[in-house]
Order: structure tokens, then sequence, then C-alpha cells
């Protein structure tokens, strides 16, 4: 069945639909992996969002349940060039047609993901409409489509009970945002007893428990939205108690301690984006997904310094707090499928906290 991808610009796309029959109105981004792409549909970080796939053959190896970073698909849809329809992986269990169809996920195949990557890149982020409607009236749709916001979604994606991991090591309290399953895995792996607070949590609840440190997840939507978590943050900041942050949690850490963040034209997704430490000048391949970063043209350096940048565009990929035991990241060290490069930051966070790594 044919389906068609209305940009906010006019641009048009038609293609053949896959995953559910629904219309969706989204936030059009494009992730440059080549492989995961189970795990990119599984970040909670892709609420609110639809992705586009730039490697041009997705669902060669199906779907591989344990790979998943959460317990389902976050995306509102889904963007290939091609689909494959015969997955081959003695691991496989479903493929991606019916993981998509199963959680109502609607998606296009078939259309020219390089063009559709390059106006992206161009003209920046826009919102689209993925629809089977051939009728479809492009003057009511448009308007429609500049009005869309993502929205709240960081409550959408969060956990609604606390839980935990026992451990026997250091006892770590991690803030749900949107976390990946490999955030909480990478410690409990380590040692650690993982705590996995709510995003409303209050800091005076998870301070109580004494934590050894607090980890700030990744997670959608714009950080300046989160207005309540950012005020619980700036509770932890002024805490002694160690912190570290990833992808999200690094972006509201540093609204918390008065620093400011500003929208990407297109934003960092994907599997290959290298990162420079600016202490030791090493350079580590990084997984990322975000769409906003911290502004530190006017960084206050009695509040932070940064400690990594982007090699590609000179933005911000983390900061270290001046006097504090708090140190914060842009990319995802927890990456799966990877790279692993820039796993030792939970030895450091497990060092900060007095642990052996």
């Amino acid at each position: 069945m044919k389906a068609f991808l209305i940009l906010e610009d006019g641009h048009v796309f038609t293609g053949t639909g896959i995953g559910s029959e629904k219309d969706v109105i989204s936030e059009i981004v494009f992730n440059t992996s080549m492989t995961g792409y189970l795990e990119v549909l599984t970040d909670p970080s892709y609420a609110g969002q639809a992705v586009v796939m730039t490697y041009p053959l997705i669902g060669n190896y199906g779907i591989c349940f344990s790979d998943m970073e959460s317990k389902k698909p976050w995306p509102d849809g889904y963007i290939v060039r091609e689909l494959s329809r015969m997955p081959s992986n003695f691991r496989c269990e479903s493929t991606i047609q019916d993981f998509l169809e199963k959680h109502g996920i609607p998606g296009i195949a078939g259309i020219d993901t390089r063009a559709l990557t390059r106006i992206l890149r161009e003209k920046g982020t826009m919102n689209g409409m993925i629809t089977r409607n051939e009728n479809y009236n492009l003057e009511e749709i448009l308007p429609k489509l500049k009005e869309y916001k993502v929205g709240d979604v960081v409550e959408k994606v969060t956990c609604r009970e606390k839980k935990v991991l026992e451990g026997k090591g250091c006892k770590v309290a991690l803030l749900d945002l949107g976390a990946k399953n490999n955030i909480a895995k990478s410690l409990h792996d380590r040692g650690c007893e993982v705590t996995v607070y709510p995003a409303q949590t209050a800091a005076e609840e998870i301070l109580a428990a004494n934590p050894d440190g607090v980890m700030l997840s990744n997670g959608p939507g714009d950080p300046k939205s989160c207005k309540n978590i950012i005020r619980e943050i700036k509770k932890l900041y002024d805490s002694d108690v160690p912190i570290f942050a990833i992808c999200l949690g690094h972006q509201l850490m540093a609204l918390a301690a008065g620093a400011d963040t500003h929208k990407l034209k297109y934003g960092h997704r994907g599997g290959n984006h290298p990162v420079k430490d600016l202490e030791t000048g090493k350079v580590y391949i990084s997984s990322q997904n975000h769409g906003y970063v911290v502004d530190t043209e006017n960084l206050d350096p009695a509040i932070a310094t940064p400690a990594f940048i982007n090699v590609n565009d000179g933005t911000n990929e983390g900061l270290k707090y001046t006097g504090k035991n708090i140190f914060t990241v842009q990319f995802h060290p927890e990456a799966c499928p990877g790279p692993a490069d820039s796993a030792y930051l939970f030895d450091k966070f497990i060092e900060m906290m007095g642990g052996d790594r």
C-alpha cells in the first residue's frame, strides 16, 4: 500500500507503508548508524520523533528481543530506504514489520532517504506526517505540521515506580529520565547496587537513601521543558553527593547550575561521532542521540568548564563542574551495540564514589 511522508516545507515523498496504518505527525530526525536499529527503536530518547535511518538496508538481522534498550519502541514513526523482509540471523525472533505493527508504529519504506537527509541538514529538523491517505489535502496538513510540539515526553517514558538492582558495591541512585537499559546494566556489572527512580522523584527522597552517587540518565525532548525536574536536580547539585550525567541529564544539570542550552540545526544521532577529551587530547568514537546542546560561549568557569567537544562541529560534549564532584557528558558511554570507547567513564564514576574499578 502506498504511503506518503509530508514535510512542513511542502516536500512530499511517496513510498510503501510499513507497520501501523494510522497517520502520525512528528518531528523528523535522522540517524546515521549502520547497525543497531533495534537499539534505536527502543531508545526512549526518540519519544516524540519519527526516525529516518540513513543506512539504505534496515532489518537484515531481524529483531532480537534481548537487545532491546527498553520495554518497547518509542519513536512515533520509522522511515527507511529498503526494509529487509527476510532477515537472516540465528538469534532472530521477529521482523521489523511485525514489531512495528505490534506496537502501533507507522512507517514508510522505499523513499530516497539520502535526499530526505540532505533536506533536513540544509533546512534543519522539521515536522512531518506519515499517512496512507492518497487523498490528503496539503493546505490542511501544513498548518498542523507547523503547530506540532513534542511536549512533555519525559513523563511519558520514565518508570512509574522505584526499582532496585541488588549489588554489593557502591549504591547508585539512577534518575530515570528515559534511561536505556544499559546504563543500569553498566553500573550493575561493575558491582553497584542501582536504585532506579521515576523522573519526578523529589531530591529529598533520593538523598534520604544515602546513595554513594547519583546518575542522571538520557531522555527525550527539550531540556527547558523539564522545569520541575531541574528544580530537584539543583538540590542534588547543592549536595556533596558525586554525580554523573548523560545526554538529557547532562543538559538538565547545566540548566540547574545556571548555564544555558539551545537547539541544534539537525542534532547528532548515530554511532560514529568523534569527541575529544580536552584534558588528554584523545579522541573517542561515540554514540549520540540529541537535538539540544549546552551553550558554552557564556559558560561561567566558576560553574563548570568544558571537558569534551565534538570534533565535527566544536559543540560541547561534556562538562567538569568547578569545586564539585560532578561530571557530565552529552554522548553515550553505555552505547549498545557500541562503540565502547568511552565506557571507562563508568569506572571513573565509581572511583569518584570511593569504590573499586
